[in-house]
């Protein structure tokens, strides 16, 4: 299949998952790629087709499931192997001059392997990490707060943290994005926040392993973001203010001749209790019922 038949069919895709179209025509389509697309990673980033087919992963029929698992895994098997291709081409020749392989995307300048950088300090600028991988500052900038959050208390090697990263950014991306929108600015800033909150480790590890996808990480709501221990202590919070909600509150006099200086109104009411010697006058206390000004 040429570039444009993959386009078309990238199309054909997206909108079968979006009107329920019956299974076998989804099945029939998915093996028009699988048969047709000879993937490269150019190929597949330019027309799409390979997001689009990740997506059929989720469905909840399990040929559709299996058949998506399949042409994804077979298109990074061949990826893989031009990239070994390629790399095995750019070693030393028999002349001792090398030939340069194409990088999409600077690496990270450490050997990726591990930090000597001490957990609580860690960021990608003293793991020496080049966060440089849209060609758009805001966006690499965006993937250098996620590298902070998640390398932060981590013993993880910057590869790993930095993959991680890279995910959840474009997860932002794909969700509130573009970079522009001040929606994309705030949740980058808050799941940063979350992740470098020191009492929530949990998150930490499992946005790293990826027990917790990029995809459901972004969508996360505040409570579900919060530690186990922070969500304890909130419904406790509540159990408490509900049980104070139903505590019977010390009955007042309502009077008319006291008059608040505030509003001028006279309805008033006090209480009175002992609060010097038992030979000296009760403390009157009054609350102006309009404006709630208390005395």
């Amino acid at each position: 299949m040429e570039a444009k038949q993959i386009v078309e069919a990238t199309k054909a895709l997206a909108k079968a998952s979006t009107n329920d179209a019956s299974p076998s025509n989804i099945l029939n389509l998915l093996n028009e790629v699988k048969n047709g697309v000879v993937p490269s990673e150019d190929l597949l980033r330019s027309t799409k087709v390979g997001v689009m087919v990740n997506k059929f992963k989720q469905s909840k029929n399990p040929e559709i499931n299996r058949l998506a698992g399949e042409i994804v895994k077979k298109w990074r098997e061949d990826i893989q192997k031009q990239k070994d291709s390629a790399s095995r081409k750019g070693s030393p020749a028999a002349n001792g001059k090398a030939t340069p392989t194409r990088r999409e995307s600077p690496a990270p300048t450490s050997d990726g392997s591990r930090s000597t950088v001490p957990p609580d300090q860690r960021d990608h600028k003293k793991d020496k990490v080049d966060i440089k991988r849209t060609n758009q500052q805001t966006r690499d900038n965006s993937i250098g707060l996620f590298y902070n959050g998640i390398a932060f208390m981590s013993t993880a090697s910057p590869n790993s943290i930095l993959e991680r990263a890279v995910g959840c950014e474009k997860a932002v991306f794909d969700a509130f994005g573009p970079e522009t929108n001040k929606a994309y600015v705030a949740k980058v800033r808050s799941l940063f926040q979350n992740l470098k909150n020191k009492s929530n480790p949990k998150l930490r590890t499992n946005v790293l392993s990826g027990n917790i996808p990029p995809e459901r990480f972004v969508q996360m709501t505040a409570d579900e973001l919060k530690s186990a221990e922070r969500r304890e202590q909130d419904e406790q919070l509540q159990k408490e203010n509900l049980k104070d909600s139903f505590v019977p509150k010390e009955e007042k006099s309502i009077s008319s001749s006291l008059q608040c200086g505030k509003c001028g109104q006279k309805k008033v009411s006090y209480s009175q209790a002992q609060t010097r010697s038992a030979d000296e006058p009760m403390t009157t206390f009054c609350e102006f019922l309009l404006n709630l000004l208390r005395v």
